[in-house]
């Protein structure tokens, strides 16, 4: 949770500022529909100062992961659940923006950062935050073990982590897709799946998504499972801090894809121009400084400090691997479609 002084300065900022104002002096309540994924969290003080400022309650409708996010909102585009969507990343991005779930709209917050990770000439997305999905390792045990940590993809498929890996389908699962290209990224349309058969043969195991993967089979989290490698995100190792104040996992920077989470105002909203508002909230400093400690996520904008000891555990990768966005949604149902003929998923 954030500091109280970290969360009341954040109010007095709401409630002071002016970047949030609407302009027009009206300030009358009501409720706009935020659709998000399930991993949404901001302290209710900011919340309410957002509300308290703006005249605008939030009403929050979870959709599962960033996937089932996409799909919901592309099947209800003609009847929209909501006002504004966060949580589309990179991976899906191309797809929502193909099925016109989105209005074009540019919040004077983009200038900020956030235009560095456009994806649409027309402004339909606005970039909130990074959540980079890298493999992980629990330290711990690989020092009880006396064996050296793997460090690449291709050390994934050594005969010496045989059984050690979970990874999570693609076609389920945001980390999993964003995984996959990763993989693609790496080894390109030529490698990509003699790599993944590589994989299987190597024990890798494969369940539907990051909670199973990390919370049960992984033995670096609190399930205490046992395979000591998992697709997971940089910024996880900062939720397992132990007692000694240094991180029990770690991320493999060589291995990282970067993804990205967007916000948009979704096209036939009900009250579009304060779901304009809503992302103008979401690329503020005020929200943005909440995001790593509430999401465990890295923010969009500029100039935002990260928690102390980020540094160290979660340092935001200098070098992720990236696909176009146009080649993503080329071929994204394609590679899942050939991942699963090749694993038997």
């Amino acid at each position: 949770m954030l500091r109280t002084s970290l969360v009341l300065g954040l109010v007095a900022a709401l409630t002071a500022g002016c970047t949030l104002t609407s302009g027009s002096g009206d300030n009358q309540e009501s409720t706009v529909t935020l659709v998000t994924h399930d991993s949404f969290a901001a302290p209710q003080q900011v919340l309410d100062a957002f509300r308290q400022q703006t005249g605008i309650k939030l009403d929050i409708l979870k959709k599962g992961d960033a996937g089932a996010l996409t799909n919901s909102l592309v099947l209800t585009k003609a009847n929209p659940i909501g006002d504004v969507a966060y949580g589309v990343d990179s991976t899906f991005a191309s797809r929502a923006l193909s099925e016109g779930v989105f209005d074009p709209y540019t919040s004077p917050e983009a200038d900020r950062g956030p235009q560095r990770y456009a994806v649409d000439p027309e402004h339909r997305l606005s970039a909130v935050d990074l959540g980079d999905v890298c493999v992980n390792i629990d330290t711990n045990w690989f020092a009880q073990k006396g064996l050296p940590t793997p460090a690449s993809y291709d050390d994934l498929a050594d005969p010496r982590y045989k059984d050690l890996l979970v990874v999570e389908n693609p076609a389920t699962s945001s980390p999993g897709l964003a995984f996959l290209l990763g993989t693609i990224a790496k080894y390109g349309e030529q490698g990509w799946q003699n790599y993944w058969t590589r994989l299987k043969d190597n024990g890798a195991k494969t369940v539907s998504g990051w909670e199973e993967a990390y919370s049960q089979d992984f033995s670096g989290s609190s399930g205490k499972g046992p395979r000591p490698i998992v697709v997971s995100y940089a910024s996880s190792p900062a939720a397992e801090i132990g007692d000694d104040g240094k991180p029990r996992t770690k991320a493999l920077l060589d291995t990282c894809y970067r993804q990205v989470e967007y916000a948009g105002v979704l096209t036939g909203a009900r009250q579009p121009d304060k779901a304009k508002k809503v992302i103008d909230f979401l690329l503020s400093q005020q929200f943005q400084t909440t995001v790593a400690e509430n999401m465990y996520v890295y923010p969009a904008r500029e100039g935002v400090n990260l928690p102390s000891g980020w540094a160290q555990s979660a340092p935001l990768p200098p070098n992720p691997a990236t696909l176009p966005s146009d080649q993503v949604g080329n071929g994204r149902e394609r590679w899942i479609a050939q991942w699963r003929s090749l694993l038997g998923q």
